[in-house]
């Protein structure tokens, strides 16, 4: 009984043992990732994805590297302006690896590495701009320190593909004194739209004013033209009838009692009016002659009055 039980608790270390060797033996290495193998403590290959067999006791997995694009987000850095401002720059760097082996023998934790140089770089970036410079030109700032950083951690099998400046915190007086200028900046541009939208009235009403004189002065003319065509033509057609009436009268071959009665006629209307002398003629002794008598009166009716 005893033999039986030894002999089974060795098959079993065996067995463990074999699963333990199977383990060191065979490797399956997951996508976007890459497993550094040294042998006798000397890289020996990298492996991808895929079912890998390794050497037990003589090979082993040195480091685990991830091929995903990664983020990291670095604490605020105090950097100094042209003109002396400090203030605090917090940076985002996207990063990816391209060669794990680079990656596990080139630099001693990386990632704290790439954190000195963004702050180093940043520094010197930053001293070369004043205040107002550094606050607009986040595009340029970020152009450079992602040239910079490829370039130098390149040979860390590092590719940098982006680096974004957070959030750049200036002083509080400072940015106290910025938000002044920029009330006064808005209260400004608020000052000149009104004298423009004013300015901009006074213009409308002025040519509103002066096309209404015009179409004023245009109507009265052609209210004008209008009237005195029509007088005219008014004057034309009484003229018209007068001459077709004389036409008819001497058609007509009015005798001579007809022209004396209208005659009479005339002087009648005639001595209505104010007039202070009146020449009568008459006609004498029929057609025989024409004698003309003159009627003075002296006196005016109104001084009689």
């Amino acid at each position: 009984m005893p033999g039986q039980i030894i002999t089974i608790v060795l098959v079993a270390i065996v067995i463990l043992i074999g699963l333990m060797i199977v383990a060191k033996t065979i490797r399956i290495v997951p996508q976007s990732n890459c497993y550094v193998v040294e042998r006798l403590g000397a890289y020996n290959r990298s492996c991808n994805v895929g079912i890998h067999i390794l050497i037990p006791f003589f090979d082993r997995v040195a480091n685990r590297v991830s091929l995903k694009e990664q983020v990291v987000d670095f604490e605020p850095q105090p950097v100094i302006t042209k003109d002396n401002v400090t203030m605090q720059i917090d940076t985002v760097v996207y990063f990816q690896i391209t060669d794990p082996k680079l990656f596990t023998y080139g630099v001693v934790r990386p990632i704290n590495a790439i954190e000195n140089l963004t702050a180093t770089t940043l520094r010197n970036i930053i001293g070369d701009l004043e205040l107002d410079e550094t606050l607009t030109s986040r595009d340029l700032i970020n152009a450079k320190m992602r040239s910079i950083l490829d370039e130098a951690t390149d040979p860390w099998g590092i590719k940098v593909h982006r680096v974004e400046v957070k959030n750049i915190i200036p002083p509080r007086d400072i940015q106290e004194a910025m938000e002044k200028q920029m009330r006064a900046e808005r209260e400004r541009r608020e000052a000149i739209l009104q004298a423009e939208g004013k300015k901009t009235a006074a213009i409308l009403t002025a040519e509103g004013e002066k096309e209404s004189t015009i179409l004023r002065a245009e109507a009265d003319k052609e209210a004008k033209i209008t009237r005195a065509t029509g007088e005219a033509e008014a004057l034309r057609l009484v003229f018209e009838a007068q001459a077709k009436g004389i036409a008819y009268i001497n058609e007509a071959s009015p005798q001579p009692a007809y022209v004396q009665l209208q005659g009479y006629k005339a002087l009648e209307k005639l001595s209505e009016g104010e007039a202070t002398k009146i020449i009568i003629p008459s006609e004498i002794q029929g057609l025989a002659g024409l004698v003309s008598s003159v009627k003075e009166i002296a006196t005016d009716p109104k001084k009689e009055k």
